[in-house]
């Protein structure tokens, strides 16, 4: 009965991964958004009239003139056509537009699923939550931009960048989890308390890792020791690391610092994740962790291999490419522990 009631709610599973796909592409559009200083291109909000970029070059030198309002334009970009303008412009509106486009993804189908009784009275909950978290983020975006305007900043505060970054990652997550709670039967599920146990510890340090990401490319932290695997030349540059005042500002403000944990909580969740695969060799081979059981370290090898490129090319053409596709593998990264955890989630033991 379980497996035949979980198999109805495929539709909006499919409907689910769909929008984890859109929000996914969101993320990256706004790595490039703030890798290409485009955020605060765009110095207004206006939900619908915005979702058309200006229609003639009279609009253009308008929006123009109200970006070379604010400090970015008159400290770090006053060298700036109007051509430059219209490229940094369109990462922006499309990181913008595409939200609203998932706005819409998430919605209709969701209003035809209520009609058609496809969603279950145990769903609307969830279901609230997580308009209430999409709803969260473009708030977030809209006070990241409003913060770079009227302002002495040249570019929104990393810090606030994190707090996006990761708010869509957790909206992420919550629609994972979602569909595959309402896909996948209890008898799926192994219980083995050490993996278990392991792979909370493996999303919290995931985590963190994500926020310096963030700091990272917030700060472009890189650009602050570009060589591997020293840091110009020292292995622990503690000189450099501790000169902010203070403990709190060294570990979010100093770019030394920066660098240097995002480094090592790298090489910490290899290993983490290296131990979590020695473990899932040992479980029943016909469970779904046996069988994924290389995905998070080829995943993770993946990801310290395109960290590395992305240090050592982030002084050249291709510093954005690898970026973006660093960023794309913590993505991933997490999402697979996610996934992995949910699947060991089970109360019979392996």
């Amino acid at each position: 009965m379980e497996a035949q009631s979980l198999r109805k709610n495929r539709p909006v599973a499919i409907w689910l991964y769909i929008g984890a796909f859109m929000i996914v592409v969101q993320v990256l559009l706004g790595g490039i958004t703030r890798l290409t200083g485009s955020g605060l291109s765009i110095t207004e909000w206006q939900p619908i009239l915005g979702a058309l970029p200006p229609m003639n070059e009279q609009a253009w030198h308008e929006a123009f003139q109200k970006y070379q309002q604010i400090a970015q334009y008159k400290y770090i970009n006053s060298h700036f056509s109007l051509e430059d303008f219209k490229a940094i412009y369109f990462w922006e509106w499309l990181h913008r537009d595409w939200g609203r486009l998932m706005g819409f993804v998430f919605l209709f189908p969701f209003i035809y699923f209520v009609i058609k009784k496809k969603i279950g009275k145990s769903m609307i909950g969830p279901m609230i939550i997580l308009f209430l978290l999409g709803g969260l983020q473009g708030v977030i975006g809209w006070i990241m931009v409003k913060s770079g305007i009227g302002t002495d900043l040249v570019y929104v505060s990393h810090i606030r960048l994190a707090v996006h970054f990761m708010a869509a990652l957790v909206l992420l997550c919550y629609v994972i989890w979602f569909a595959l709670k309402i896909t996948v039967p209890s008898y799926r599920l192994i219980h083995q308390k050490t993996l278990k146990q392991l792979n909370i510890w493996i999303l919290v340090v995931i985590t963190i890792q994500l926020i310096y990401g963030a700091f990272m490319a917030g700060t472009h932290a890189a650009l602050a020791a570009p060589t591997w695997p020293d840091m110009n030349g020292h292995w622990v540059p503690s000189q450099q690391m501790f000169n902010q005042g203070s403990f709190l500002s060294d570990i979010t403000h100093n770019l030394i610092s920066i660098q240097f944990i995002h480094r090592t909580l790298a090489y910490l969740i290899a290993i983490m994740v290296l131990v979590w695969t020695f473990i899932s060799v040992k479980l029943p081979q016909e469970s779904v962790l046996y069988q994924i059981r290389f995905i998070p370290l080829v995943v993770v090898l993946l990801q310290v291999l395109l960290g590395v490129l992305a240090l050592l090319y982030s002084m050249n053409d291709m510093k954005l490419t690898y970026s973006i596709i660093h960023q794309f593998g913590g993505i991933v990264l997490l999402a697979v522990m996610v996934f992995t955890y949910f699947y060991s989630r089970g109360k019979t033991a392996a």
